[in-house]
């Protein structure tokens, strides 16, 4: 038996590197990019890639570490995105960073949804958004701390920053070879590789219904992520630097949250408050967001999104791998393929309607947040329902 107590914090260590990493190319990707020869539209196609992979491969990579195991999974999702970051720095063709992306983005599917699994593997019921919110703040504080890193490595060199970021990969790949104990038993092992049943197994009855959620906050937060900077910018007359910090104390806001706040919030009074006073919060956020007009009104409202979007994720995850008596890691990553499909919409979608109005996104926001917490209920009702029966 794993504890839980050593376990979490090095899965937050685990978690927080990968995602540094990643968030060390996030500011240099475009200019690197650019420099190759890509144009604004193969950039998009660039980002859209990386995404469209997370989206097929991550319940591939979920159901997969049902069968073998949740540590050989996240160091194939750990090892993939080390030599995508070291191809990516290498790379002196268009051609070359897109295979880079590819491979990046169908290998590193492996992580988020097995991390996740994983923290459902040794957690009780009780426990479970205590856990996942853990891994929501490793997740935040990463993207935090990377580009950062990233802008003062470009400085070298703008190939710097993806050697950085390969280097930062390969030290968490030997971290979770030395200090991550495999969490899935050999028993539940072998009853997932000899179970023969779909990887849509977990999508069923009400169920189903906060996949769809995660979609809707996931592509309204991807609307928001596209268009915040140009908004800010007219609105406030923010610049580069400005906004940096902006989404610095938004991370931090949210991370402490979640890491902090949320697992006693559910354990107290269950995930559904979670979920509903989430989308609450992030709707009232968005609306928010149409009043900024400084630096001090965009740091605020912005984290006031984030305290409420940051939640949600992690009280979904833990109220889906509750309903889940096994497989996991199949539940997770079709979460994740979810996740993915709003973050490739989203950008799309919220940069037509910044081109009609610069306030449709958030009022969009708004709308979706709507349509996500009317599912809740819905979920809600159906699953009380079923419990009568």
């Amino acid at each position: 038996m794993i504890d839980t107590k050593r376990a979490l914090p090095i899965l937050f260590a685990i978690m927080f590197l990968v995602m540094a990493g990643f968030g060390i190319i996030i500011p240099v990707l475009p200019f690197y990019a650019e420099n190759i020869g890509a144009s604004p539209t193969e950039l998009g196609y660039l980002m859209a890639v990386y995404s469209l992979m997370q989206l097929l491969f991550a319940p591939m990579w979920g159901r997969i570490s049902d069968r073998i195991g949740r540590k050989p999974v996240i160091m194939i999702g750990i090892l993939g995105l080390a030599f995508s970051f070291f191809l990516t720095g290498a790379s002196d063709t268009l051609g070359m960073l897109f295979v880079a992306r590819i491979v990046g983005g169908a290998l590193s599917a492996a992580n988020m949804p097995t991390a996740m699994a994983y923290v459902a593997d040794i957690t009780t019921p009780a426990n479970r958004s205590k856990g996942m919110g853990i891994i929501g703040a490793a997740t935040g504080l990463g993207f935090v701390f990377g580009p950062a890193i990233g802008g003062i490595f470009s400085k070298i060199d703008l190939s710097v920053p993806f050697f950085v970021a390969g280097g930062c990969s390969l030290f968490t790949f030997f971290l979770v070879l030395f200090f991550l104990k495999e969490s899935l038993s050999k028993e539940s092992r072998g009853q997932a590789a000899k179970e023969k049943s779909s990887m849509w197994q977990s999508f069923k009855g009400s169920q189903s219904l906060l996949f769809f959620l995660q979609l809707f906050i996931s592509l309204s937060l991807a609307g928001l992520e596209t268009t915040f900077a140009y908004f800010a910018a007219k609105r406030a007359g923010l610049e580069t630097v400005q906004l940096g910090y902006v989404f610095m104390i938004m991370g931090l806001v949210s991370a402490f949250i979640q890491g902090g706040v949320m697992g006693k919030a559910a354990k107290r009074y269950g995930e559904g408050l979670v979920i509903k006073a989430g989308i609450v919060i992030s709707a009232i956020g968005f609306g928010l967001i149409l009043l900024v007009d400084s630096f001090t009104t965009a740091a605020v409202y912005l984290s006031i999104f984030g305290m409420g979007n940051g939640v949600i994720r992690p009280a979904v995850s833990a109220l889906l791998t509750k309903a889940a008596d096994s497989g996991h890691g199949s539940t997770t990553g079709l979460l994740s393929s979810f996740d993915s499909l709003g973050r490739i919409a989203g950008p799309p979608i919220g940069g037509t309607l910044y081109g009609i109005s610069i306030g449709l996104p958030y009022i969009s926001g708004v709308l979706l947040s709507m349509i996500a917490l009317a599912l809740y209920f819905i979920y809600a009702a159906q699953t009380k329902q079923r419990r009568r029966i």
